[in-house]
């Protein structure tokens, strides 16, 4: 039976001999962008193996550029489905990222879930309850989906970040498939978005959102697009 290590190197040195591929036809130009493509794939599978190594559980490929900054508390749970594509480097995304993708779990009986082919660029996704998003959904460099408050009074003028606090704050947020969230923009605890639904750059999202609407707007602004006549 192969084990962890062992499969590590079989998939660095299959991803080797897609370098080592025939170039003909290539100009110099082309050339190095390919290798640099076979680098950061390279790269990608030892970010993936640390996220293992961590607790991420994995239902088929995914695709890291660059390197996530990954929490997983002990007894929750990640879970990336096949397809999912994390953007954490600065040149990995059109409008350049300002930091990696953030998947933080914060209570032992918290859940990030990311269904098929979700892509996230920059994105911090911080779960005290529940997140989940369905497939397909991308969002735009700096988005943040935050099921807690965080902090909370203590005491006459302190704050605590206490664990049991934040599992009692924490409402899960869902995310429906084919979703659309826009750079920048915030979803709060409780949220539900629904299917085909968008969500506009820098907007700040405390309402449910139902499928195939948009919300823009700070505090947003839910409404439903005309048909196209």
């Amino acid at each position: 039976m192969v084990g962890c290590y062992e499969r590590f190197w079989i998939d660095c040195l299959r991803q080797r001999l897609l370098c080592w591929r025939a170039m003909n036809g290539h100009t110099s130009a082309t050339l190095l962008g390919e290798k640099i493509g076979h680098l950061r794939m390279l790269s990608s599978l030892i970010w993936q193996w640390e996220a293992r190594f961590k607790g991420v559980q994995f239902l088929g490929k995914a695709t890291f550029i660059g390197r996530p900054l990954v929490s997983v508390a002990r007894g929750s749970k990640i879970v990336l489905s096949d397809g999912v594509r994390l953007y954490n480097a600065l040149r990995a995304n059109p409008l350049a990222n300002f930091q990696p993708c953030v998947l933080r779990t914060m209570t032992g009986a918290a859940s990030l879930i990311l269904g098929p082919s979700v892509g996230l660029s920059g994105t911090v996704l911080c779960a005290g309850a529940s997140i989940e998003i369905g497939e397909e959904t991308i969002f735009g460099s700096g988005a943040l989906v935050l099921d807690n408050d965080f902090h909370w009074p203590a005491g006459e003028w302190g704050w605590t970040t206490d664990e049991e606090t934040c599992r009692k704050n924490a409402r899960p947020i869902k995310i429906g498939r084919g979703v659309f969230v826009g750079a920048r923009a915030i979803i709060l605890k409780g949220v539900t978005i629904g299917d085909r639904a968008a969500v506009g750059a820098g907007a700040v999202v405390t309402k449910d959102v139902p499928a195939g609407h948009v919300a823009v707007g700070n505090p947003a602004r839910v409404f439903r697009p005309e048909a196209n006549g």
